[in-house]
């Protein structure tokens, strides 16, 4: 018997070329469809030692005897064999077989692997698609854990048939899942790239914003950027682009304090905008947690993107500006069996995604074709270890979750005792970041506003409605208001929540910008040709009189100081706001309420609109509006009102006022109404300074009127206020003029037809 430590380590090889097809060859395999036996390949000089399983991914360092290479560990469980490709310049293949096994984890060193190497894995095990198996080593995949992608699926045209595990074109189109397709996938996928940065971020200082006084913008690195004309043109469109000093001036003179990215993990266009001639613009089609989406780089794409994305976010950080990454783990762009194998599929496709009780099929909580299988343990290790990446080695702030009770389902219902969210809330890294939860997904079930346990925030929906509502004339009476206004106690005060878990919103990347909701009531979405089918029926909007653009003076004027009501609202209410790029500036998309294919005008931000006499007070109001949020604890309250009587004066910190001027009664919440008073005490704050000291504040009375008519609203007087100075009347076109005015209380103001005002309460003793 020959002694093991002198035997030859097991080698690379490079697949004989075979006739009828690019990388036809394969090493030495049983094929397990049809028991054939391909030829033996030609042996390269590369050897494979045994590596290690930790970590994930493709890893650089000096393994044995200071020796330099590449340890690659890939879970598979289940599979019978695994090879890691490695690809040169000329796209020629190289296949090393990792031969190591340790708890279903595929590992091998490559001595003398390098970053900036091209690598994808082939995965090699059974083909029984009705039994969930659908193993195929003829696909090239890309790892899960590849830190940067070189190339794409397609961009000009349908995806390849090579890229499918099954054969696309089969006659029985219901079968065509089954039939297993031999041809390789490598000339037509991407490929990973090995990186190793040794970069630290020791002098970097993440400006710690805290939730309460948070104003998040949301955006995408692309369409931000585009056209913004101080951004030289080759930095368009990417993240040097946006970590750029004039698109950040933009942010810091808004006074925002965080970006929210559209997502920027790697991801793929659908089959079916491809043939369209159209991309994936929004990016919610996800293909690599680990790696910067390379479309959106300067730099390069063999690990430059890595370097390019830490820098825009120190020049952020340098300018006090959070990073929050709009993450999708809850699917993939694999779709559903009848989609592509570009990864997971052809990794371990019953470990990762849900499968039905039928494991031919997949689960869809998404609308998207499938959903990632996170109560499984390498699931849930694949997600938590790419967000920790993020945090730790890529610099950012927090995460906003796609569709995030998709992620809190046990096995079908949504559990918030679910592993997902047990794991985040002991992680010592990610329990201290921003967590955002869009609370819902499609599957039954699946609408959770309200439910996410302490640590995490909510987009909450019923903020939106409930604002548009208001402002059209549609709210029977001022009952949800009111609550969506003070924080929404109704949704969030259990369990140690605070006000700051409602992240308040009125559009979002999804739906009509601000301009549209006032400009149309119907959605206009022709150019994404699928025959106005897509995006949403419920928009909730009222185009002012005349559907789309008009010269009428009057419906524009109108349109406008809808829009100032509407910013008003959102940023003098309790919660975190969150504005989307170009509201404040009046961006349209004509109509176009699901631009998530729109990679042009449509989806872009027009920079020509700042200057625009017609627009340019809008963007000043909203500046005014977050200083003055910025300035006034009392608008960024940690704690939720009680509505008590406080004090020797009885002031409530949070009063109610009808029409009349007098204190809301339980009768007046139930009658229909267009007009709400809301009376914010500043002496009453329960929170204080860091030496501890209690926190004192001005007080204000924000007065809202939806009606058609002027109203003459009688300012309550003692206790609450001597008098009071107009700070803001959207009546008003500009805010230089009006607002100053002393107004005695007892003394009737005139609301004029839809309108807000904020007003300064001044105390008997400063007045």
């Amino acid at each position: 018997m020959s002694d093991s430590r002198h035997s030859d380590p097991p080698s690379c090889h490079a697949p004989r070329r075979v006739s009828g097809g690019p990388s036809a060859g394969s090493i030495k395999r049983r094929r397990l469809q049809g028991g054939r036996v391909s030829q033996a390949p030609e042996r390269v000089r590369t050897e494979v030692w045994p590596g290690g399983p930790q970590p994930l991914g493709a890893r650089f360092h000096a393994g044995p005897d200071g020796v330099e290479g590449t340890n690659f560990a890939l879970w598979a469980g289940g599979a019978e064999a695994v090879e890691v490709c490695l690809f040169d310049d000329s796209g020629e293949e190289t296949r090393c077989a990792l031969e190591e096994l340790t708890h279903e984890i595929w590992h091998g060193f490559l001595p003398g692997v390098r970053p900036g190497q091209r690598y994808g894995y082939r995965v090699h095990g059974r083909w029984d698609p009705p039994t969930g198996a659908r193993w195929n080593a003829a696909k090239l995949l890309l790892d899960p854990y590849a830190r940067a992608v070189d190339g794409d699926y397609a961009t000009d045209g349908p995806l390849p048939p090579e890229v499918y595990g099954h054969v696309r074109d089969w006659p029985k189109q219901e079968l065509a899942d089954t039939v297993r397709d031999e041809r390789d996938s490598a000339p037509f996928v991407p490929k990973g790239v090995v990186v190793h940065d040794t970069e630290s971020w020791a002098d970097d200082i993440r400006p710690g914003t805290t939730w309460a006084d948070s104003v998040i913008y949301e955006l995408h690195v692309r369409g931000f950027t585009m056209r913004h004309p101080g951004i030289p043109p080759e930095l368009r469109g990417t993240y040097a682009g946006l970590g750029h000093p004039a698109a950040i001036e933009h942010l810091t003179s808004l006074g925002v304090t965080a970006v929210e990215l559209l997502p920027v993990h790697q991801f793929a266009h659908e089959d079916h905008l491809l043939r369209r001639g159209m991309h994936n613009y929004w990016g919610y089609n996800s293909i690599g947690y680990f790696a910067p989406h390379a479309a959106y780089s300067a730099s390069g794409s063999r690990g430059q993107q890595v370097g390019e994305f830490k820098n825009m976010v120190r020049a952020l950080h340098q300018a006090g500006l959070e990073v929050i990454l709009d993450v999708v783990y809850n699917h993939t762009a694999e779709a559903n069996e009848f989609g592509p194998t570009l990864s997971l599929r052809g990794i371990a496709n019953p470990g990762y995604y849900r499968l039905t009780d039928d494991p031919r099929r997949y689960a869809d909580y998404t609308g998207c074709g499938n959903t990632l299988h996170v109560v499984q343990p390498q699931v849930l290790r694949l997600i938590t270890d790419s967000l920790r990446y993020w945090v730790q080695e890529m610099g950012v702030d927090g995460f906003r979750f796609d569709l995030a009770a998709a992620l809190a389902r046990s096995f079908h219902d949504v559990d918030m005792l679910s592993p997902f969210l047990a794991v985040i809330a002991q992680d010592p890294v990610l329990r201290r970041v921003k967590l955002i939860a869009e609370p819902w997904d499609v599957g039954t079930g699946g609408y959770q506003v309200g439910a996410f346990p302490p640590l995490w925030t909510e987009w909450n929906d019923r903020y939106r409605d409930t604002v548009r509502d208001y402002w059209r004339g549609a709210l029977p009476d001022v009952r949800d208001l009111g609550y969506r206004l003070s924080g929404s106690s109704d949704l969030y005060a259990w369990g140690g929540r605070r006000p700051y878990a409602s992240v308040n919103f009125i559009t979002a990347h999804d739906g009509f910008t601000l301009r549209d909701l006032v400009s149309y009531e119907r959605k206009h979405n022709e150019a994404n040709g699928e025959d106005n089918r897509d995006g949403s029926d419920d928009n909730r909007s009222w185009n002012c009189g005349a559907e789309g653009e008009t010269d009428d003076p009057g419906v524009n004027a109108l349109r406008r100081r809808q829009l100032r009501n509407m910013l008003t609202t959102l940023l003098l209410s309790t919660g975190v706001p969150m504005i989307v790029a170009g509201d404040e500036t009046g961006r349209t998309q004509g109509g176009n309420n699901n631009g998530y294919c729109q990679d042009n005008e449509i989806g872009w931000m027009d920079w020509d609109l700042v200057s625009d006499p017609a627009w340019r007070p809008l963007l000043d109001l909203t500046r005014r509006l977050i200083r003055t949020r910025r300035d006034h604890p009392v608008l960024r309250r940690r704690a939720f009102f009680s509505g008590r009587r406080q004090g020797p004066e009885g002031i409530r910190d949070l009063g109610w006022f009808a029409a009349d001027g007098t204190e809301m009664t339980e009768e007046d919440w139930y009658a229909p109404s267009r007009t709400l008073g809301m009376f914010l005490s500043g002496r009453d704050i329960p929170q204080r300074d860091s030496r501890g000291r209690p926190i004192v504040d001005d007080s204000f009375l924000v007065l809202l009127h939806a009606g058609e008519e002027p109203l003459s609203f009688p300012l309550p007087g003692p206790p609450w206020a001597d008098s009071y100075e107009l700070l803001i009347d959207t009546a008003l076109e500009d805010q230089e003029t009006g607002p100053g005015t002393l107004h005695p209380a007892g003394s009737a103001l005139e609301l004029l037809p839809r309108s807000v005002l904020l007003l300064r309460a001044v105390p008997p003793a400063a007045a």
